[in-house]
């Protein structure tokens, strides 16, 4: 092999201390650039030397002196070095409970043994693929400015969201009222925030007001400020959240919420860009930009006369609809996960890793509460559970029937099951239809009916 050559070809790290194993594996995978060793020493050494994207790792690695497993121990320390690396773990014929253990312990794969080369060649096929579109996509968002801030932190992989933040990419620039639509919880603010840091606003202050946590009578002032002695109790003149967000962006929460009196003279700052504060007689113009969001259904609430025709379409001039967490396949148990390091490392405990068993609950719960559900859940996982792993007993996610008198119904049951069985399945094979109907043991045609019936992208 040529030098070019081997910096071309993709580099793969194989770790067998069985020499015949070793030898068969080497010949099988001509096209890549590997290396082979038999320990964990070599290989943390070669992990740090060659920097391989895809690992294969024996878990049957001899144990060390203290009986410690050198495969789990192996695992853990690469994915602490190189936690982008996809690691791919062989186990025993009868051993299926390990391989399950090191997924949840942060492996991407497993394979059993005895070895079959073609069904292993297409596992470490697929894991490159995998961490080559990752790696892009960690490439993207730090050439384009920008680019990390268009979530405002929010996480997700499923191709719904990543829809919305297209959208939220394409009209951030523009001085546009932007509506968001989405069940509580969904992370409207989150998206929001990604407005005004993709905007060139961003320098500006952004000022978030829940319109619904405020006491109409309180609203006004919230919102335009007042004057000394407009009031009782109004021992200062104070800007409201308007002004503040001047030169900047301004978040209505629930802005279904504003009562009818103060609709009017909102639409008449976004009509003529001025306030006047309570008690003021002074006309003050502001450059404000207006987010809003809410749950709630305001062409119905136009049609019924709780809320201004006008207003609303000034308000929406783009309207941006936030899927809930239930219709982002994959997205529950990456935010799980993320959430339970955070919480995890925040309490000092020891919780680190879903159990697998957590991890098909999460994706089989349907979600009300949404994102903001989840969270809860899993702060509480992660300051209760007992061990090392969380457990859907943790979770209070024990029994389907628990999402109500709704569950006993078996056709919902059924698509409850359906729904996440795709997801995982769907996320386990990178979206590869073949594979996918292979894994659910269905016809393409079948899938893709599946798949349309829950809401899916094909």
């Amino acid at each position: 092999m040529s030098r070019m050559e081997a910096i071309t070809k993709q580099k793969l790290l194989i770790v067998e201390d069985d020499l015949g194993l070793r030898r068969q594996l080497r010949w099988a995978y001509e096209d890549y650039d590997v290396t082979i060793v038999g320990s964990r020493e070599e290989a943390l050494t070669a992990l740090r030397a060659e920097e391989p994207a895809v690992v294969t790792l024996d878990l049957g690695l001899p144990p060390d002196p203290d009986g410690v497993s050198e495969g789990f121990r192996t695992l853990k320390e690469i994915l602490k070095l190189s936690p982008d690396t996809k690691v791919i773990i062989a186990s025993g014929h009868n051993d299926r409970e390990s391989a399950l253990i090191a997924i949840a312990g942060g492996a991407w794969d497993f394979y059993q043994k005895p070895v079959d080369i073609d069904e292993l060649g297409a596992i470490v096929k697929r894991a490159f693929h995998v961490h080559a579109i990752e790696a892009e996509n960690r490439r993207l968002m730090a050439a384009i400015p920008g680019q990390m801030s268009v979530l405002g932190g929010l996480i997700s992989g499923a191709p719904e969201m990543l829809k919305v933040t297209r959208m939220i990419e394409k009209v951030a620039p523009a001085n546009v009222s932007v509506m968001l639509l989405g069940a509580s919880g969904t992370g409207k603010e989150l998206l929001a925030r990604g407005v005004h840091d993709s905007s060139p606003r961003r320098k500006g202050n952004f000022v978030a007001i829940n319109c619904a946590a405020i006491p109409d009578a309180l609203l006004e002032s919230e919102l335009f400020g007042h004057e000394k002695g407009a009031f009782t109790g109004a021992i200062k003149t104070t800007e409201g959240k308007i002004e503040l967000a001047n030169g900047g962006t301004l978040f209505l929460d629930e802005i279904g919420d504003i009562p009818l009196p103060l609709q009017v003279k909102l639409l008449r700052f976004i009509q003529e860009r001025v306030i006047e504060r309570i008690g003021g007689r002074k006309v003050i113009p502001v450059d404000t930009r207006i987010v809003c969001a809410t749950h709630r259904d305001l062409k119905a609430m136009v049609a019924d006369g709780s809320f201004r025709e006008d207003l609303y379409y000034r308000l929406a001039e783009i309207v941006v609809p936030i899927p809930s967490l239930s219709e982002r396949p994959g997205d529950a148990v990456l935010l799980a996960r993320h959430f339970l390091k955070s919480y995890a490392t925040e309490n000092g405990g020891l919780v680190r890793t879903l159990s697998s068993d957590a991890a098909a609950a999460i994706e089989l719960w349907l979600w009300p509460g949404n994102v903001r559900e989840l969270e809860n859940r899993i702060k509480r996982a992660a300051i209760m559970a007992e061990g090392k792993y969380v457990t859907p007993a943790d979770l209070d996610l024990v029994a389907l029937d628990d999402n109500g008198a709704d569950m006993l119904n078996l056709r919902t049951v059924r698509d409850a099951a359906e729904h996440g069985a795709i997801a995982r399945a769907l996320a386990h094979s990178d979206s590869n239809i073949s594979a996918t109907a292979r894994l659910l043991g269905v016809s393409r045609p079948t899938l893709y009916d599946l798949m349309k019936h829950h809401g899916f992208s094909a």
